[in-house]
């Protein structure tokens, strides 16, 4: 037996799906988390006996006629998939929106079930709900539950398998009247809901709630709020209980007990020297230098699945609305971009929740831009071993990402000719105090993605990296670094650096695989310069010092930060641009961002706080000024292209 799960967006949809099925996919409380449909088996406790039942779970829509692609999905496959039963998910906070749904569900003919979701905010506020009534009017089984908890989830399924066998093909359509617009649908909900719900608190009563998005969500105030909230997060999570923990990691577990212990046993059974440094210096100190930071990074998405839970991130989407619309996108933008700070890659693919063509292609643009997880062992070394006395590094990455937004943004606009058409509707979820349970599942899924990625991808380039610079191109071990293969690599990118003030082969190596994976960055320092010892590595006036200093490595920081991310989401980039002219100009577009920022920051930065010009000085000028020119002369044909097109449509209107 095969049921959809269907409702509007922030129901509680892939919450309840998630309940019955044992999976983690997102949830979080805005539009396009759910951007395609799942499919999974239910859990042993919820199956029915002798009847296996697969869920489906929907991407969210407000109508069975789609205005947004992830509507269409939910559209398309109630209508042709035909699953036996749909369980409507109404959010029982807000039944005059969500009951518009349910009356076009149950007009199409297959079995519904409602699930009255959401009903513990419902007994918190006081309120009442007469569901015998509303069942009896719109005449199919309706079941109270809370997905959080998963209260009533086993009579929703016992409820959906029974109406699925025992259809009442004649009954069902009695529910509601032929409607011939929406507005005297809406008009038969409201009297529904007038009729069968009470409310304690009124609608026009000025709440809590209301009282904390004046200051949360306010225009001028809203902004440095959301920073004050990242500080305060990166804060606890770098020098307090993560900063603390991923101490232990480097310095104690990855810094001497592993490695001493490979060491001993490699040493007792015999194995040849070339082998044992591959193991110890290679894997376990490439690896281990990437995951002595993941304590670090647990703790931070711990905290930022609170504030997601909370409801608090979708007030950000909201106050970034007002600066987006200046740069011609909307909040719609904002959403990716959020969802992107966990992954490039699901930020990536939920710009298929953008209408608007043009504001889709930018957002995938710029989305990358905002640090992912992928980036913040690179951001905790550099914060580490560079300021470890100031707790700003961290939070400055999301301040300069929202500032190359907005610039990014500007300039493609400029760049290329495009109008928005774009609006933005989105609903507020009510604040609720967060779940701990969700926040530590989702951290515990993030710990688990970190640690595959870490024994598969960066094991294998450590594994590369530790080849390349043991040997040279003849497969000979060499005795110095600099004769190798990784060396002769490096050597040919390492120019293109030197206008960034970034001396040696090395860094241009760890540029290289860090296009493999951000984390690349971190492990492959740790192959070349730690030398298997990962606590000279983050240590402060460490082994990064003889290629940095402070000011270059938070330009190093930026030029990764910002230059295009790893080749898995370049995939999805191409997947959601779907053309390689635009793929094409998106990475030339972000090389461009993160190399131009990465030379101001070291250019400027070294002339204020050192008073002197930075390393390759003249060379950054001639970039610069390239670089100038071409955005210059790429604008200029931009309006010149626009004038046509303003032209033509005057003639088009004449005509």
């Amino acid at each position: 037996m095969k049921i959809a799960l269907a409702g509007n967006p922030n129901s509680g949809k892939t919450t309840l799906y998630n309940a019955l099925t044992g999976k983690r996919e997102n949830v979080g409380n805005w539009t396009g988390v759910t951007v395609d449909k799942k499919e999974s088996d239910l859990k042993a406790q919820y199956q029915i006996k002798n009847n296996s039942i697969k869920l489906v779970d929907l991407p969210g829509a407000y109508s069975i006629a789609p205005f947004t692609g992830e509507e269409a999905i939910t559209r398309d496959f109630v209508l042709s998939a035909s699953p036996d039963v749909i369980i409507n998910i109404v959010d029982a906070t807000n039944l005059s929106r969500s009951l518009f749904f349910t009356t076009q569900l149950i007009e199409i003919g297959i079995p519904v079930v409602v699930a009255l979701n959401k009903m513990d905010l419902v007994n918190k506020k006081g309120d009442y709900i007469d569901v015998v009534g509303l069942q009896e009017s719109l005449h199919c089984k309706i079941i109270e539950t809370t997905a959080t908890s998963e209260k009533g989830l086993k009579q929703l399924i016992e409820a959906a398998s029974e109406a699925s066998m025992h259809s009442d093909l004649e009954n069902r359509g009695k529910s509601v009247k032929s409607f011939s617009n929406d507005q005297d649908r809406q008009k038969y909900i409201n009297d529904l809901v007038v009729k069968f719900i009470v409310k304690k608190v009124a609608s026009s009563q000025v709440t809590f709630a209301d009282k904390v998005d004046r200051i949360v969500a306010h225009k001028y105030l809203g902004l440095p709020i959301f920073f004050l909230v990242m500080w305060a997060v990166y804060a606890f999570s770098i020098e307090g209980l993560g900063g603390y923990l991923s101490g232990y990691f480097n310095d104690i577990l990855f810094g001497e007990t592993i490695p001493t212990a490979a060491n001993q046993l490699l040493e007792g059974i015999g194995v040849h020297p070339l082998m044992q440094a591959l193991i110890v210096d290679g894997m376990i100190g490439g690896v281990g230098a990437v995951v002595g930071f993941l304590p670090l990074i647990m703790v931070l998405f711990f905290c930022l699945s609170l504030l997601e839970d909370s409801g608090y991130m979708a007030r950000v989407a909201v106050v970034m609305d007002r600066y987006l619309k200046k740069i011609g996108l909307s909040g719609k933008s904002i959403i990716p971009m959020i969802v992107g700070s966990g992954c490039a890659i699901p930020g990536i693919m939920a710009t298929r929740t953008i209408e608007d063509l043009n504001e889709k292609r930018i957002t995938t643009i710029l989305t990358p831009f905002v640090p992912c997880s992928a980036k913040l062992p690179i951001i905790a070394l550099f914060s580490v071993a560079f300021f470890p006395e100031s707790s700003w590094v961290g939070p400055s990455m999301y301040v300069i990402a929202i500032f190359m937004i907005v610039i990014g943004g500007l300039l493609l606009r400029k760049l290329f000719v495009w109008e928005n058409t774009s609006q933005f509707i989105m609903e507020l979820p009510e604040y609720k105090m967060p779940s701990l349970k969700y926040a530590f599942t989702q951290m515990l899924d993030k710990a688990k993605a970190f640690i595959y990625k870490a024994s598969t991808i960066i094991l294998v380039m450590n594994t590369l990296v530790w080849f390349m610079q043991a040997y040279g191109w003849n497969l000979q071990a060499v005795d110095v670094q600099s004769a190798s293969i990784l060396a002769g690599v490096g050597s040919i990118i390492a120019p293109l650096l030197i206008p960034l003030g970034f001396a040696g082969w090395q860094l241009a190596a760890a540029t290289i695989t860090g296009f493999i994976a951000k984390e690349n960055v971190v492990a492959t320092f740790a192959v070349l310069l730690a030398v298997g010892s990962t606590d000279a590595l983050h240590m402060p006036g460490g082994v990064l010092t003889q290629f940095f200093t402070p000011v270059t490595a938070y330009a190093f920081l930026v030029f990764n930060l910002f230059t295009p991310p790893c080749f898995a989401a370049i995939g999805a980039m191409n997947s959601e641009l779907g053309s390689k002219k635009w793929l094409g100009r998106a990475l030339g577009f972000q090389f461009g961002v993160g190399y131009t920022l990465a030379l101001l920051v070291t250019q400027v930065g070294t002339l204020l706080v050192y008073g002197e010009f930075a390393q390759g000085f003249i060379p950054a000028m001639i970039v610069l000024a390239v670089v100038v020119g071409g955005v210059y002369l790429g604008i200029r044909r931009a309006d010149v292209k626009r004038l046509e097109l303003s032209q033509l449509s005057e003639i088009g209107q004449e005509a």
